[in-house]
């Protein structure tokens, strides 16, 4: 009996997934994230070039978001599209290892400060804070690449792709104009982020209240995470739509000499108002929606391929 029973306890060991922690943990995290949010944000560049025409030229580009694939495919052929696609895969790659990796980690540094329960019973400012600290960092490696995409859709002959507008803009401009939409950039994102996460935290705890996750298939969790990141990115679409306006007017072009970051924003603001903000928002909130959809499957399905199931969960079940 005792040779039988060694056997069968290591094959039950051996298929016991292992908890992992620590950068192991976080590093697949920082994967998934990567390449959720470059996967999304690449396969939208065509939504993103039509948003972004009609936030700066709404005179020129006014038929809604049909009519501006339509104007731009007319006026400049189907590869403009594409434009900006480089920067775009490479700059939510970095981004989405920082916003993804950098949430988890600061939700669990949160934990460890406050204690499990006082987090657990705080859990709505967690996933505020976690995700506005993350993005912060986040937004870090992303504005270069986001004023180089920019500059590239706003003014289709100015470089030949990521290298040609990078090298371009650095040579003539200088390191500060990558920089130069930080403010709004920091502005459009973090309460996007905090958004994006706290609404998808929530409708998510509301789903398993309901239904035992333990009893879905994995299909139709992924399901679950499909339709609760469609609900946080209309959310987070919404509330960021007026500094993400504002930021493509200001990477549209450099500013007069000695004109400053902050007078720029405030001249923008004032000649957009409340109703020239939301510009595009119809666009805006099928691309968003889509991709942050898109993002919360595409992460919840990577981190159960990389084992990465030592995180926390503060959600009240």
């Amino acid at each position: 009996m005792a040779s039988s029973a060694a056997p069968v306890a290591a094959v039950v060991k051996a298929e016991t997934p292992e908890k992992l922690s620590g950068a192991a943990l976080y590093s697949r995290f920082a994967v998934a994230g990567a390449l959720c949010c470059s996967i999304t944000h690449g396969a939208l560049t065509p939504v993103d070039v039509v948003k972004t025409r009609i936030q700066l030229d709404p005179a020129t580009y006014n038929r809604g978001l049909i009519g501006g694939f339509r104007q731009v495919i007319a006026k400049e052929g189907a590869g403009a599209l594409l434009t900006g696609l480089g920067p775009t895969f490479a700059g939510y790659f970095l981004q989405g290892a920082f916003k993804f990796g950098g949430y988890e980690f600061f939700k669990q540094q949160s934990i460890g400060l406050v204690g499990y329960e006082t987090a657990a019973n705080n859990r709505t400012a967690v996933y505020l804070a976690s995700a506005a600290c993350a993005e912060f960092f986040a937004d870090v490696a992303l504005c270069p690449l986001e004023a180089t995409r920019i500059r590239l859709v706003s003014e289709p002959t100015y470089a030949n792709g990521l290298i040609g507008g990078f090298s371009k803009m650095l040579k003539t401009e200088g390191v500060g104009s990558f920089y130069a939409g930080f403010g709004p950039l920091l502005f459009k994102q973090v309460p996007y982020t905090m958004a994006k996460f706290v609404v998808y935290e929530k409708v998510v705890e509301a789903v398993y209240k309901k239904i035992d996750r333990s009893t879905l298939s994995d299909g139709a969790q992924t399901g679950v995470n499909l339709g609760s990141g469609l609900i946080a990115g209309f959310a987070a679409a919404l509330i960021s739509q007026p500094a993400d306006t504002m930021l493509s007017k200001i990477n549209k072009t450099k500013g007069a000499p000695g004109e400053g970051t902050t007078s720029r924003l405030i001249k923008i603001a004032k000649e957009l108002g409340l109703k020239g903000s939301y510009t595009g928002i119809g666009a805006r909130l099928f691309m968003v929606g889509t991709l942050t959809a898109g993002q919360f499957a595409i992460y919840g399905d990577v981190k159960k391929a990389l084992g990465a199931v030592g995180g926390v969960e503060i959600a009240v079940k």
